[in-house]
């Protein structure tokens, strides 16, 4: 049975261990929530997955809505494809038109370290901060940075990205 609104939306944390699905009313409150596996190391059946749990929210909904994933890694802004993921079947891919070509154009990807640091940005523990840096932690790490509620991308949109040292240090 439908139970949202034109203004509901759909969240996928697309990680490297697990994809995980909510459904959100236009109020915010959590409708549904799915997780699968990860097909690691397998594109199609990783569109497969995101397409599955996106068409479940719809059918909950009632009707197609606005679906946001959040993944490891960055869009290029010179190419569209994936660069710098963790889910090492994600790079020089295009992401987002093979998820649009599943699901159309109400598909939107960005970085899932920048989506964590939004949202604490905007409604969340660190919603008072001018500057908020999020860290990740998870199968992969990484990091975002908000100045004054708004993504700083930078210029190859790995702006916030600092979980790539090694440590300890590879030489005294």
């Amino acid at each position: 049975m439908p139970v949202t609104t034109a203004s509901s939306r759909i969240g996928i944390d697309l990680g490297g261990t697990k994809i995980e699905s909510l459904l959100l009313a236009a109020d915010g409150t959590p409708l549904m929530s799915q997780r699968m596996a990860t097909p690691r190391g397998d594109y199609q059946a990783t569109l497969d997955a995101v397409a599955t749990l996106a068409r479940a929210c719809d059918a909950r909904a009632g009707h197609d809505i606005p679906v946001g994933v959040g993944m490891p890694g960055a869009l290029s802004p010179a190419t569209g494809l994936v660069k710098n993921a963790n889910s090492t079947w994600l790079n020089g891919r295009p992401l987002l038109q093979d998820l649009m070509a599943r699901l159309g154009p109400r598909v939107r990807v960005a970085n899932d370290a920048n989506c964590f640091t939004l949202s604490e940005a905007v409604d969340g523990a660190a919603a008072d901060g001018d500057v908020v840096f999020g860290v990740i932690l998870g199968t992969g790490t990484g990091g975002g940075i908000t100045v004054d509620r708004r993504i700083l991308v930078g210029a190859h949109a790995i702006g916030g990205e600092w979980g790539h040292n090694p440590l300890p240090w590879p030489e005294a």
